[in-house]
């Protein structure tokens, strides 16, 4: 018996067929939809904005890391919604294909701002520049979304300090520092923080610890945050994507083999004759293969922002993503560690 729920737990995304759950929340009545691989359930409808807040757009949201990705989707999908955006962008400064995109829309209700979330003079910048673009400061700023990310791989003997600190600079401190910078305006408007964690926020995986690290920071500190700003009539989510590794460009076979040529040169020389050179060629395969997985479709993790910003009662959490990494989160955070570990380790 277990090793049959094993083999059917650890079945690949790919064997899978695609279909949507339908589910309802109790608390609020609303209605709405998981990306599901499995054939047992049956397609159903998304969730309902009849108890959105109103005017949208009256409202202006900042979005990080909108160079690419979710954020880039974001901007421009929060911008057909009437609210105005401001998109931050990494390499605005650097004429990035994506941020020209953005700004060929020409919209006085979408504009991108150089945004570095590592530096807190860029920051405060654009604080400055939201502050001053907003018809009433005192009403403050509507949403922040906290989405600019970056990734990488390697087991922990593998992964340089350098590139701990590297990863947490940006997924964990960069998030910590916009927020702390915005909340002022944030308070002032009753208004929301959504901040975009991961599925492996959630639960730990093989090869993935510079990034799961940041991303359970981010969980920690938006349900402390959560904690905080409940009286003060802000409301904060978490949205944990699923594998959405093929739409966010975080990674290409260049950068993958980048990473593991560098990593292999770095890592001393004991650790190299430990392991062997297949060990570390099998771990970047794996790498590989991950990358070449997942959906396409990013709009369900666009859906779950948009409701987070425009719902009267936001969820906590959103849960973008298939059957199989939202039946293996289940079994990770709700069952002992002994039987998870048999399913997915053992």
């Amino acid at each position: 018996m277990a090793t049959m729920l094993t083999a059917r737990l650890s079945r690949p995304l790919s064997q899978l067929p695609r279909k949507t759950l339908n589910f309802s929340e109790r608390e609020n009545g609303a209605r709405g939809s998981l990306l599901f691989y499995s054939p047992s359930f049956v397609p159903g409808s998304r969730r309902t904005y009849a108890d959105s807040v109103n005017p949208v757009g009256s409202k202006a949201v900042l979005v990080t890391g909108c160079d690419s990705g979710f954020g880039f989707s974001l901007a421009k999908h929060l911008h057909s919604k009437g609210f105005l955006v401001f998109a931050g962008c990494l390499m605005k400064d650097k004429g990035h294909d994506g941020v020209k995109e953005l700004d060929s829309l020409k919209s006085d209700r979408l504009r991108t701002v150089q945004l570095n979330v590592c530096k807190s003079e860029e920051v405060e910048k654009v604080v400055e520049t939201i502050r001053s673009s907003l018809q009433d400061p005192e009403k403050g700023l509507w949403g922040l979304v906290n989405n600019a990310g970056i990734s990488t791989f390697g087991d922990v003997e593998f992964t340089s300090m350098e590139t701990y600190k590297e990863v947490a600079e940006v997924n964990l401190w960069g998030t910590v520092r916009v927020t702390k910078s915005f909340l002022p305006l944030i308070r002032r408007a009753k208004g929301r923080v959504v901040n975009i964690s991961s599925i492996m926020g959630r639960l730990a995986n093989v090869s993935r610890s510079p990034y799961c690290i940041t991303k359970f920071g981010v969980e920690a500190f938006s349900d402390c945050l959560r904690y905080e700003m409940h009286p003060l009539g802000v409301k904060v989510s978490v949205v944990e994507p699923g594998n959405f590794i093929v739409a966010t460009s975080l990674y290409s076979p260049e950068r993958i083999r980048a990473i593991a040529t560098k990593m292999w040169e770095q890592v001393p020389e004991a650790v190299r004759q430990d392991y062997g050179r297949k060990y570390f060629d099998e771990m970047v395969a794996r790498m590989e293969n991950f990358c070449n997985s997942g959906s396409t479709d990013t709009s369900p993790v666009i859906n779950a922002v948009t409701h987070a910003l425009t719902s009267t009662t936001p969820y906590t959490r959103y849960h973008p993503m298939d059957y199989y990494w939202w039946v293996r989160m289940q079994i990770m955070t709700h069952l002992p560690g002994a039987i998870s570990d048999r399913i997915y380790i053992h």
